[in-house]
């Protein structure tokens, strides 16, 4: 079963962490995306810029409107996310625990239901 890992981050209190404990922060999620990715449970892991960076995107009279964005009501974003195929949702949890970041923030766990086939863009249905 495929799981999605979210990360939110703070822009505010990741800017209070000393620089050299960011940097022990990004070597340590190097080594756990290193040893899951070896266990082949690890699909893919995914670092998003700030909101800052985002823009959001509707259609107006059939033609795509940009702006800046989105508009946060709350200082947490979404920061990260990782992709994983496991076993079990006990196993899922157990890898979310061991992210480096669950000494610090929660991390969201959703179970993929629908994976759409690369080949035909179809619904592949239950992942």
């Amino acid at each position: 079963m495929k799981y999605m890992l979210i990360i939110y981050g703070n822009e505010e209190l990741w800017n209070s962490v000393e620089p050299a404990e960011q940097q022990r922060m990004f070597a340590a999620f190097d080594e756990f995306n290193k040893t899951h990715y070896a266990s082949g449970e690890l699909l893919g892991a995914y670092g998003v810029a700030d909101a800052a960076a985002t823009k959001l995107v509707r259609l107006r009279d059939g033609q795509p409107a940009v702006t800046d964005g989105p508009y946060l009501e709350t200082k947490e974003y979404l920061a990260s996310w990782y992709l994983i195929d496991v076993d079990s949702e006990q196993r899922a949890l157990e890898i979310a625990a061991a992210l480096p970041s669950a000494v610090h923030q929660p991390t969201e766990v959703w179970p993929i239901l629908h994976e759409a086939s690369r080949e035909t863009g179809a619904d592949m249905g239950v992942a």
